[in-house]
């Protein structure tokens, strides 16, 4: 019994980290999966905080392609500690029952089960949630139960927040490597710190051995998988499996980039992608095939039993059980298609706890040889160097983290990746054209850089776009261009649009444009108008007056007066003035105040009526015009004149002609 209420029956799955049990709530008369963390583990106080805190997280995510935690507890007995977790028990088995009995899978079916996978995902990762282990052994395929679809499944993924307790709590030396390595990341495998995109990339995985039937790397050593992570590329399903459609290979080599922010965001943006892919292709989901529960896995002293050391499996895997040792009672690997237990050389059945923890023990029948000595001496030596050049390794991933990509992410959210990636930012803000305030631009140095663990890194935040300051009228010209170029805007006088202001002085800002508080892009141009100060007084109207008065108006109203010459006008007598030069009315600036008058020159034509010939020509003549006798005139000295045009009185220019009519 756990906590005087849950009984722990039959063992089915163990693992690096854990056992799981099929149980009975003896409370609520229900059966459950009950995961028992390794006693190591269960005893460190710290790690069992932490765990606390994500089994919190991990039942608060409610979504029916989620494996429910129902519990969480420590339970005491003497000097045995064991942490544990109570679990929804799904009736079933595991993507990789399903993969082992079929092979690959065609796409249609991938599709679906990958739909699934991410919708569950697509929930954790909204509640700040990182699975971190994604695998054939994680994602358990249960019955529906419903209706009318008998033989139909439903995907569940199980132990979300486990391996991120562990990676949190500091309990394990920088030599382990979290998650099974042939579904990390690569950014898992050289700092160990996982985002949403590593879950990405983990489900790309999936993707890609369900449609080939083969995971995408392997090798003899989890090192040499670890390897093939950091620098190689996944490569197209359709190299393995040529009925594999272009669209699927695009979208696995997109979600399994080594470059971390080429991949989508996190789940939903997967699963957007998924799904259109899934159009192009004319594919419609499919049922999953559920399978049947495997039978439970034989344990004879049916106690809680210490947990082996995470061992690889034979795909390279390693931290994780090669069964999964999950809620559903995955088999081990090792189990032929048929669900029958593997056999040793005679017929002997093999347990299969003996078979995950002690391989070399397994086979109790085969054959012994004696081994020379000096193979002996030589495998020594070549373990000896292989230990040290994975020391040294490890020693290598310890030391260098790899800078994590947090553009778009809040400040809090940045701050704890970084933190999670063992460095320390400073944060600085500068204003950006499309990232939005308050958003992570990036880091200085950029994401995918190597540096030591605990290096300082620059956050940079955006202040978002930049906006015209508000710059009051009446700034000094000075301040304004300041301000807008503090904005990383660029400033411009538009001479052109400089005005007279009865308030605002001469040189100070009258007015920008655009208008105050208007984004732009950086560098783009405000422009800004000055005052030219108060107006000056308009010129006044001294036409008609003489040129002394004249002169004297214009003094008094702060101009300069000059003679600007003489102009006819047959208004204006002569010696008077025409008009001025700037004209009356109008007010000209502070470097025009000199205004030129003009005079009038008009001449005013006599009257020469009843004159002699003789007397009217000396009379115009002396006034500065021309007689033309038009009529009569024989007599010069006895002819008077009856008639001239123009009439007496007129003002006409000097010079002109006066016809003149005459008696005989």
């Amino acid at each position: 019994m756990l906590d005087h209420r849950y009984e722990v029956q039959s063992l089915l799955a163990r693992g690096g980290m854990s056992a799981v049990y099929r149980g009975i709530d003896t409370r609520l008369h229900r059966p459950v999966a009950i995961k028992v963390m390794d006693k190591q583990y269960a005893a460190d106080r710290s790690w069992a905080e932490r765990f606390e805190q994500e089994a919190r997280a991990a039942a608060s995510l409610h979504h029916p392609n989620v494996v429910a935690v129902h519990d969480q507890g420590v339970d005491q007995s003497g000097d045995s500690v064991h942490a544990f977790l109570v679990m929804e028990l799904v009736d079933g088995g595991t993507l990789r029952d399903l993969l082992e009995r079929r092979g690959k899978l065609d796409p249609a079916l991938a599709i679906s089960i990958t739909e699934q996978v991410l919708s569950a995902l697509s929930v954790a990762h909204q509640a700040d949630l990182v699975h971190r282990d994604i695998k054939p052994e994680n994602v358990l395929i249960g019955r529906t139960g419903s209706p009318g679809q008998q033989g139909a499944g439903i995907v569940k993924v199980a132990d979300f927040g486990l391996v991120r307790a562990l990676a949190s709590a500091g309990t394990t030396s920088s030599s382990v490597i979290l998650g099974t390595v042939a579904y990390l990341s690569p950014e898992q495998v050289e700092t160990g710190v996982a985002t949403t995109r590593s879950d990405v990339y983990s489900v790309g995985l999936l993707l890609y051995e369900m449609l080939t039937g083969a995971p995408a790397f392997s090798g003899d050593t989890a090192l040499s998988v670890a390897y093939q992570h950091v620098n190689a590329d996944v490569p197209a399903p359709s190299a393995s499996n040529p009925l594999v459609p272009a669209a699927l290979d695009g979208l696995v080599r997109m979600v399994t980039s080594r470059r971390v922010q080429d991949r989508p965001a996190d789940a939903t943006a997967m699963l957007t992608e998924l799904r259109r892919v899934r159009d192009t292709l004319g594919l419609t989901p499919v049922p999953i095939p559920a399978l049947p529960p495997p039978d439970a896995v034989p344990d004879d002293d049916r106690t809680i039993p210490a947990m082996a050391p995470i061992t690889p499996t034979s795909n390279g895997a390693t931290g994780a059980p090669a069964n999964g040792a999950h809620a559903n009672g995955a088999p081990a690997n090792g189990m032929p298609h048929d669900g029958a237990p593997p056999h040793a050389p005679g017929g002997k059945p093999i347990n299969r706890t003996q078979l995950l923890d002690h391989p070399d023990e397994a086979f109790e029948e085969r054959p012994r040889r004696r081994i020379p000595r000096f193979a002996l001496v030589t495998a020594a030596l070549l373990a000896i160097a292989g230990l040290v050049a994975g020391g040294m390794w490890v020693y290598n991933v310890a030391s260098q983290v790899t800078v994590p990509d947090v553009q778009g992410m809040t400040l809090d959210r940045a701050k704890q990746v970084l933190a999670a990636a063992e460095l320390t930012p400073s944060v600085v803000e500068q204003r950006h054209n499309t990232v939005g305030k308050n958003t992570a631009i990036g880091t200085d140095p950029a994401a995918g850089t190597e540096l030591p663990a605990g290096e300082h890194i620059t956050l940079v935040m955006s202040l978002g776009r930049p906006a015209v300051p508000d710059i009051e009228p009446g700034t000094s010209r000075e301040d304004a261009v300041a301000a807008i170029e503090r904005a990383q805007l660029t400033a411009e006088h538009d001479p052109s649009i400089d005005e007279y202001h009865e308030s605002i002085a001469e040189g100070a800002i009258l007015g920008v444009a655009p208008s105050p508080g208007t984004p732009l892009k950086i560098g783009e141009t405000v422009t800004y108008a000055l005052s030219k100060g108060p107006p000056p007084t308009p010129v006044p109207n001294v036409a008609g007056e003489s040129r002394d008065e004249a002169f004297s108006i214009l003094k008094q109203a702060g101009f300069e007066p000059y003679d600007a010459g003489e102009e006819f006008s047959p208004d204006v007598a002569a010696g008077y003035v025409v008009r001025t030069d700037p004209e009356a009315g109008t007010t000209p600036s502070s470097e025009g105040l000199r205004v030129g008058v003009y005079v009038s020159n008009a001449v005013e034509v006599p009257s020469v009526s009843f004159q002699t010939l003789d007397e009217a020509q000396q009379i115009l003549a002396d006034a500065g015009l021309t007689a033309e006798v038009v009529q009569g005139g024989t007599s010069p000295v006895g002819s008077r004149v009856f008639r001239q045009q123009p009439s007496a009185g007129e003002r006409v220019e000097s010079g002109s002609t006066v016809q003149l009519w005459a008696f005989p």
